[in-house]
């Protein structure tokens, strides 16, 4: 007896591409449905934080980050505005004051804890205090917040320290416009931030 080697129907492997064509189709809008939630996409407007960032730049905002750990001194991060909550457009700040921390901003420069903070990554001393002062003490779930362009930034000089419940994500990579796309570099301070 001979052993027949029968090729398969056109319709099955009809059937077969079809059901590979869904299954990509479905894995493709759960991936994109994963990243869409563990992120946010950020538009730059206005002055306050250059020179890190320009009025019309995009950025990928994780809101993964702050759900493994907290906040760190110099990263940059998207909060709801304190004055109207998820009515006013988010806001995007560097943070420079941790829980428990005492800041004070005097004579153009920013103090934690009574110790000058080193910034490299500022556009130019700090010539107004926006309203603060006095120092101001950190609650145990508060955070300091400043923008880059010290002078023309509305931060928590002016609307007082931002709770974690606040936070959206840590800003993580610049993808528009495309001659600026890539990762942020995180500015790392030295194992002591302050001079």
């Amino acid at each position: 007896m001979e052993n027949v080697i029968s090729m398969p129907r056109p319709r099955l492997r009809r059937r077969g591409l079809l059901y590979e064509l869904i299954e990509t189709i479905v894995l493709i809008a759960a991936i994109y449905s994963l990243v869409d939630l563990a992120s946010v996409r950020f538009y730059v407007d206005g002055p306050s934080m250059e020179p890190s960032f320009e009025t019309g730049q995009r950025v990928i905002v994780s809101r993964v980050n702050y759900m493994l750990s907290s906040p760190q001194r110099g990263e940059i991060i998207v909060f709801e505005s304190p004055s109207r909550p998820g009515i006013e457009p988010p806001l995007i700040k560097r943070v420079i004051g941790l829980p428990g921390e005492t800041v004070e901003v005097r004579d153009s420069r920013v103090y934690i804890n009574g110790r000058e903070l080193y910034e490299p990554y500022i556009n130019e001393a700090t010539w107004s205090s926006r309203g603060m002062t006095q120092p101001r003490t950190l609650g145990p779930d508060e955070y300091f917040v400043m923008g880059d362009n010290r002078n023309h930034s509305n931060d928590s000089r002016a609307f007082g320290p931002i709770e974690l419940q606040h936070v959206i994500g840590e800003a993580l990579v610049r993808y528009w416009p495309p001659q600026v796309w890539g990762l942020l570099n995180k500015y790392r301070f030295p194992e002591d931030p302050f001079e």
